[in-house]
């Protein structure tokens, strides 16, 4: 009766004291289970992908030795862990690359703001912009090679050059499609020159610049493995096409898959930064 009473008197019952301090721990535990969930579903067809290479040279649907099961491929580069070999080539090609993608965007994202923000500098290298963006980074590579000799500087520099041009152009078109209409009100509340970039310029071109460091990005490393497969003794290039030519073809294979972690780890740090300085834009909602 005693329960009843506090009810019909509008006291809440003493167990809900009890059951109280486990709701948050309950609540983690259903959003942890919604983020499997949502992360099971996106990685459907992945994981579909990943069964289907395991199971189709097994059953004899390819050529085992052309490609070799998934698991034998996973085998292949734990092999290349316990000896070594793979901490030395992605050590190689992370420092070329990451040299080359940092270099190409302290130095060309700064001249793409004052290529779109003064309209004279544009027209004087925009002839000169055009033809270099036209001309294949790998079609130059035998230049690189001549000119900066087989060593770290002409990779380095090929990476600098293929970023460079995704990098550019974004910033300059990032630059040029401020609305007129920011700057308009910034200068009639005064502004400087100075607080006109840092507070308008700046934050309203960054969505595209980041747009371009992305690009840049996967230019780098698309660049970077071609150049070491070339002439270089150690990289994920050198891994594969050493590889191929030894016949390893489950080392080749956990190569590539090596080059396919990196750049999705490139990307995804990427996009954690874009969300960290524009904290400002709302989501698009679907």
């Amino acid at each position: 009766m005693l329960p009843l009473l506090e009810v019909a008197h509008g006291r809440r019952e003493p167990r809900t004291s009890v059951e109280s301090p486990a709701s948050p721990v309950v609540d983690r535990i259903h959003a942890a289970a919604r983020g499997l969930a949502a992360f099971g579903r996106r990685s459907l067809l992945l994981i579909a992908l990943f069964a289907a290479w395991e199971a189709a040279p097994r059953l004899g649907l390819i050529d085992a030795v052309f490609l070799p099961p998934f698991s034998e491929v996973i085998a292949a580069g734990w092999q290349l862990a316990q000896t070594g070999e793979l901490y030395d080539d992605v050590s190689a090609s992370l420092l070329r690359a990451l040299s080359g993608f940092l270099i190409s965007v302290a130095l060309i994202v700064p001249l793409g703001v004052a290529v779109g923000w003064y309209a004279r500098l544009g027209d004087l290298v925009n002839q000169f912009i055009e033809i270099c963006r036209n001309t294949a980074p790998l079609a130059l590579l035998p230049v690189f090679i001549l000119l900066l000799g087989i060593g770290e500087l002409s990779k380095i520099t090929m990476v600098i050059y293929s970023c460079a041009w995704p990098l550019l152009l974004n910033t300059v078109a990032a630059v040029k499609q401020v609305d007129p209409l920011l700057i308009k009100s910034a200068r009639t509340m005064g502004a400087t020159p100075e607080q006109l970039f840092r507070k308008v310029i700046v934050p309203a071109a960054l969505p595209t610049i980041f747009v371009g460091i992305r690009l840049a990005s996967a230019s780098a490393m698309l660049v970077l493995v071609a150049s070491e497969m070339v002439g270089a003794k150690a990289g994920l290039g050198y891994l594969i096409i050493n590889s191929q030519y030894s016949f390893l073809i489950p080392q080749m294979y956990f190569g590539i898959l090596g080059i396919t972690v990196i750049g999705l780890a490139f990307n995804a740090i990427l996009e954690a930064l874009e969300r960290r300085f524009m904290r400002w834009k709302s989501p698009v909602t679907a």
